[in-house]
């Protein structure tokens, strides 16, 4: 694909979509681990979005649904029904194979060449492609796609705004791209997430848990090119706008590539804890997709014995 290289630049821009801001630091003799969730609009967005700062997606994962919906996500992250909450980045759906090309031996040289034949110097044909996409990305997400109201506000600023950034940033250099390019394999193969039964195998908190290095990397090139996530995501402004009950809306305001974003979202509470609505739609339909690969057996308790012929029925499960 023409622009299998410099998409790998822009999945890790997706994380912006996901949520908003870092509040300050916690204390870090802090003991009791606190519950799922948040204790109010304004840090449901704030909580999800440190855990984004700092890398952290199991936590992120943890912290964005309450533990029932966890509990069921899991299960079907092992059955292959979902990759959430990967699958909430733009081109998430594809970062298996995308790990899988880059952890492979010899992965630099074989993309430090496909980068050379294909857009080293071409600053042109980038820029013209990054305006294109950037307009058909904002039409789509305005008239097409299963988008609540705030997400299709929210994405064309991003997507409008990621654009802009593309066709000024130095996405040619070859200096720039055969830095970065050794780096995110390196990452690739620190993750052990070659294909797709990797991911089942190692199951969702360890497999998020094992994508932050490849997090950092691709945050790395991305700031290498000019555009500083963990600046967007630090700097972010998140503000209770109304609450009614159980419902309340916030408001965030943070700039990405130097192009402001301003945009309402909604969260709920659910067992006196705070979510972003969004987040909860796609991570009940995620558990609504087939399997894609057998599921991992669990682990057995111990030797098993013949079992002697009984005149009841099977044993329940």
């Amino acid at each position: 694909m023409r622009h299998r290289c410099w998409i790998l630049l822009l999945v890790l821009a997706g994380l912006c979509t996901l949520a908003a801001c870092r509040p300050a630091p916690e204390d870090a003799a802090a003991t009791a681990a606190p519950a799922p969730g948040a204790e109010n609009p304004a840090d449901a967005v704030r909580l999800l979005t440190r855990h984004l700062h700092d890398n952290a997606l199991d936590a992120y994962a943890r912290d964005a649904v309450p533990p029932a919906l966890y509990a069921k996500l899991e299960t079907a992250w092992r059955e292959g029904r979902t990759r959430w909450p990967l699958d909430e980045l733009p081109l998430g759906e594809h970062l298996p194979a995308m790990l899988a090309a880059l952890e492979k031996p010899g992965s630099e040289a074989r993309w430090g060449k496909v980068f050379d034949r294909q857009f080293a110097n071409a600053d042109r044909e980038i820029d013209s492609t990054a305006a294109t996409l950037g307009l058909f990305g904002v039409q789509y997400v305005r008239n097409e796609g299963d988008f609540s109201d705030s997400e299709r506000d929210h994405y064309t600023q991003i997507i409008a705004a990621i654009s802009h950034w593309a066709q000024s940033a130095p996405l040619s250099d070859p200096g720039r791209a055969h830095a970065a390019i050794p780096r995110l394999a390196a990452a690739a193969r620190e993750a052990g997430l070659a294909s797709e039964a990797d991911f089942a195998r190692f199951g969702m908190d360890d497999s998020l848990r094992r994508m932050a290095p490849f997090a950092v990397a691709v945050k790395q090139a991305l700031a290498g090119y000019g555009l500083d996530l963990d600046a967007s995501l630090a700097a972010l402004d998140a503000s209770l706008q109304s609450q009614t009950g159980d419902t309340a809306k916030v408001r965030m305001r943070y700039l990405l590539g130097g192009q402001p974003v301003d945009t309402v979202v909604e969260v709920e509470r659910h067992d006196g804890r705070w979510y972003l609505s969004d987040v909860l739609r796609h991570a009940r339909a995620a558990l609504e997709r087939p399997a894609t690969v057998s599921p991992t057996p669990a682990p057995a308790s111990g030797p098993a014995d013949p079992a002697p012929a009984a005149a009841g029925g099977p044993p329940s499960a």
